[in-house]
């Protein structure tokens, strides 16, 4: 889509705020009003519209894409958006081991093992750790807790929590990151552990680097968003 507008505001809207483009209102793609829960959000999607060149470039628009699955996927019918989500209460990565060799058993524990303390002091659970890649079920009361976590927050806040969750691999993560426990950089890193180690023995594939550039600015972005609704 070609650049069709001059001025971008932001402008009160209900109990919201909206995106106008020469004071009109920006749409989703399903043709909802775009209207943001804060002005902090709202002036970042701007920020968006404001910045782009001659065409449209949606991959420079992660606030402006995260808004629109909140409005458009969520709201409809939040619990179906939430189930999949919630499978990785059954599945986190940082229960899932190497079985070799040792110095990677360590990392993985010194990286992994302080988030899921505390995340057994922040939701009352416990987790069984294995290693390897066959499952091993969690406590019902864990799986129970850890989604009541997620379905307890709003539309906006699911819609960021999604990438979160699905980039890393670990929903202890994304809520670590939601709470303000971790920071998003170092978030990612922790979701990477194996990735890093693999690299250190044999070596940065140079086509897997622009992926993990991918991931991360799409992880962070969804970080962003999150801290933005705090506003």
């Amino acid at each position: 889509m070609k650049r069709f507008w001059t001025q971008v505001a932001v402008a009160p809207e209900g109990d919201g705020h909206g995106v106008r483009l020469d004071g009109r209102p920006v749409r989703t793609p399903a043709r909802g009003p775009l209207i943001l829960p804060g002005a902090a959000l709202a002036e970042a999607v701007a920020e968006e519209w404001r910045a782009q060149g001659e065409e449209i470039d949606p991959r420079t628009m992660p606030m402006t894409g995260l808004a629109n699955a909140a409005i458009d996927h969520v709201m409809p019918d939040a619990a179906a958006f939430l189930r999949p989500l919630a499978r990785y209460a059954e599945g986190d990565l940082l229960c899932y081991r190497a079985e070799a060799p040792q110095a990677l058993i360590a990392r993985e524990a010194a990286a992994w093992d302080p988030l899921l303390a505390w995340a057994r002091t922040r939701y009352d659970v416990a987790f069984e750790v294995t290693s390897g890649i066959v499952h091993r079920p969690q406590p019902e009361a864990t799986v129970r807790r850890l989604t009541a976590a997620l379905a307890t927050r709003s539309a906006f806040a699911l819609a960021a929590m999604a990438p979160l969750i699905t980039i890393g691999g670990s929903l202890i993560v994304a809520l670590a990151v939601a709470e303000g426990t971790l920071e998003a950089h170092a978030a990612f890193d922790l979701t990477e552990v194996d990735e890093q180690w693999q690299a250190e023995q044999w070596g940065d594939d140079p086509l897997a680097i622009p992926a993990r550039d991918a991931r991360r600015r799409d992880f962070t972005a969804a970080a962003r968003f999150l801290d933005l609704l705090k506003d």
